[in-house]
């Protein structure tokens, strides 16, 4: 009884693995992986579109990775702890509401502490200052909205009858766009707006322009590594 109350509160409906063929199984994890798949090489087109961005501040490639997987891991977080109470009864209609509400605060706690230590990790391989200041920012903004986005998103699934137990995947695709859309856009105006000017210029950082033009020869290859691990790594 226990065990058909959880698949049932698991997706909106009666599920149950054991009573679906080897071909239903296929048909379904098959078809969601694949439509994945293909969303996933959205952020290749992001990063392509912003290479002029990424040549000219080459460091954001070498962190490209760390702040990507950040906002996969702490969005996973989130949505694990959201399916295991739907599974078990803990989150329903009536403790929706808090339960969501302290997820924004754990979200703000976690990318405040990620972010301190982004910015420490910057720090050590001698990321000139402004650089720092918009990865420290970009891994700040991406580690909230991958936890509210996973929080919400199996309760969205099953609000419109999809099993939640697909969100745990589907907030690493998301979290991979919207990571690289994030990073660029927060690169792009301190790095590249008049503020960014202004910053670096009163930061005195002339020297990481130097060190960029010095490294134009390589970024293409850098990004081109990039660009081949996001296609394989799932």
């Amino acid at each position: 009884l226990m065990a058909d109350e959880s698949n049932r509160s698991s997706s909106g409906r009666a599920v149950d693995d054991n009573n679906m063929t080897f071909g239903q199984m296929i048909c379904d994890r098959a078809g969601w992986l694949v439509g994945l798949l293909v969303l996933q090489s959205m952020s290749s087109f992001i990063i392509q579109r912003n290479e002029a961005l990424l040549q000219s501040h080459l460091v954001i490639v070498q962190f490209l990775t760390m702040l990507v997987g950040a906002g996969g891991n702490a969005g996973n977080q989130a949505t694990v702890r959201v399916i295991r109470g739907l599974a078990i009864g803990t989150v329903n209609e009536k403790t929706k509401r808090r339960f969501l509400l302290n997820e924004v605060a754990v979200g703000i706690s976690l990318s405040v502490i990620l972010g301190v230590a982004g910015c420490l990790r910057a720090a050590a391989f001698a990321t000139p200052f402004a650089e720092t200041v918009a990865i420290t920012l970009s891994l700040m903004l991406i580690v909230l909205i991958s936890v509210l986005l996973g929080a919400t998103l199996p309760l969205g699934m099953k609000r419109v009858g999809i099993d939640p137990a697909h969100s745990s995947t589907t907030i690493q695709v998301l979290m991979d766009i919207m990571g690289v859309m994030i990073t660029v856009g927060t690169c792009s105006f301190i790095l590249d707006s008049r503020f960014g000017g202004l910053l670096s210029r009163f930061l005195g950082s002339e020297d990481a322009a130097a060190a960029s033009g010095d490294s134009d020869g390589s970024s293409d290859d850098l990004i081109d590594a990039f660009l081949a691990g996001n296609s394989t790594e799932r």
